[in-house]
């Protein structure tokens, strides 16, 4: 069956691949397997020159690969090309750092002597979505590969392109035969790759639909998971909150990659006494967006990534609208060619209506009105998600007091929620389980093995 590129700009056809028949997968996996000794034991230098070396590709070529992941994908531009560089920080970051996060740690015990070692699992598959289709990758390869592991990744079936491209970035940098290989296979061939022998644990990022169907089988296999699921992030507004400046951020925090990241900001949730006035500049801001032709540097908002996603979306919007929600701006698909939905902001929503309850995946904003902190926080918490979340407010302590009782992975107070190599990246709830990036991101795939030498004290 093939697997097919199309520009969703356009609709256009860019390029066709066949399926990998599992023959090819096998040879892959055990390429993968054979690979891992070596790897592990090419120690921390070696590993880390071929991370540096990563890097410097990535930037090199990064006009190419940016406009590849646009084309794909409808990232705009000036997006696409800050999305490689972050991979090549990246990929930095880990060359410097990882050796000291894994180094042997003395722990006082009953014993003559006692320490904690890192130890490398073995072979990883990583299953990854479309919409940072650099950047997922190597916030998940980066880490294992730096910690010894190596991996198998299948992409996304509407990104072949990059996913190709990734693994030319890892030959081009020197990395072994099978350290790292792109597997171009459907959903179907998932849950048989999960349960080879030579597979020892899996990370997804996805929807929650397909984190529970990953997590069954993975966790059916005792294998070790790592999910990094939807959200339907709360951008929490207070009463003292500079306005100017949250609806500044709101606007990006909702509609940077298109409204197509799992930690946008969907719900935003502002005091009844500013409402009126952080709406109004919300929806300045939203309807300044220029939406277009992402290949376009002045162009703020592309297309979606497939059609399927606009009727989604567009369900959710229309049903919302029929409750009771009022379109302030945008709710409605342009004419024209392309998979495009204008930026919207929705007022007067509810607890109850699809654009609150489900994650809106796509440059769609749900405003709702807070009595006070108390009723804030109620309505941050009140949804099965809990990846992050944006607080606003002019005194510090207090937002910092009230991040704690937030339910999600990350709380970003007077800003909007990003990933970084240094920082755990991660949610709660259906949200996921397990964490990227970080040092907390690097153990995932280690054994954490207690060594014990006696006799007893």
């Amino acid at each position: 069956m093939p697997i097919v590129s199309v520009n969703p700009a356009t609709g256009e056809e860019l390029a066709r691949f066949q399926e990998h028949t599992w023959d090819e997968v096998d040879v892959a996996l055990q390429k993968g397997w054979d690979a891992r000794a070596p790897w592990r034991q090419a120690g921390f230098a070696a590993r880390a020159a071929r991370m540096t070396d990563l890097a410097a590709y990535l930037r090199e070529e990064k006009p190419r690969l940016a406009a590849l992941m646009t084309a794909e994908m409808g990232k705009p531009i000036v997006e696409a090309e800050a999305e490689v560089a972050k991979c090549a920080l990246a990929a930095d970051w880990y060359a410097e750092n990882a050796e000291q996060m894994l180094a042997e740690r003395s722990v006082a015990s009953s014993g003559q002597e006692s320490y904690v070692r890192f130890q490398p699992l073995g072979l990883i598959l990583a299953v990854m979505p479309w919409n940072f289709p650099l950047w997922q990758v190597f916030r998940a390869a980066v880490p294992a590969l730096m910690g010894g592991n190596v991996m198998v990744l299948k992409h996304a079936s509407n990104v072949p392109q990059t996913a190709l491209a990734a693994e030319e970035a890892c030959r081009a940098a020197g990395f072994p035969e099978g350290v790292f290989k792109t597997l171009l296979v459907s959903p179907a061939a998932v849950e048989r790759i999960i349960r080879d022998k030579r597979v020892v644990g899996v990370t997804l990022t996805g929807s929650d639909a397909a984190g529970a169907k990953v997590g069954a089988v993975a966790g059916g296999e005792i294998k070790k998971m790592v999910l990094e699921l939807g959200g339907s992030d709360p951008f929490i507004v207070l009463e003292d909150a500079d306005l100017e400046a949250a609806a500044r951020v709101a606007c990006r925090a909702r509609n940077q990659n298109n409204g197509q990241s799992c930690i946008a900001a969907k719900r935003f949730i502002v005091a009844e006494a500013v409402a009126d006035e952080f709406e109004r500049l919300f929806c300045e801001a939203v309807a300044a967006l220029k939406v277009g032709d992402p290949t376009q540097r002045d162009v703020n908002v592309g297309p979606l990534a497939r059609e399927d996603l606009v009727q989604d979306l567009e369900k959710q919007v229309t049903e919302s609208v029929r409750m009771g929600a009022r379109p302030a701006v945008g709710a409605e698909r342009p004419e024209g060619p392309g998979y495009y939905f204008k930026p919207t902001v929705l007022t007067n929503v509810t607890r109850d209506m699809p654009v609150f309850r489900e994650e809106t995946f796509g440059p769609v904003a749900a405003v709702i009105r807070a009595r006070d902190e108390d009723d804030a926080l109620a309505l941050a918490n009140d949804t099965v998600y809990g990846l992050g979340s944006n607080l606003w407010t002019g005194d510090v302590e207090r937002g910092k007091r009230l991040a704690d009782r937030i339910e999600a992975g990350m709380v970003y107070v007077n800003g909007m929620v990003a990933s970084e190599p240094a920082l755990p990246f991660g949610g709660v709830k259906r949200s996921g389980i397990g964490r990227e990036l970080s040092e907390y991101g690097l153990i995932e795939f280690q054994n954490i093995q207690t060594v014990w030498v006696g006799p007893p004290r």
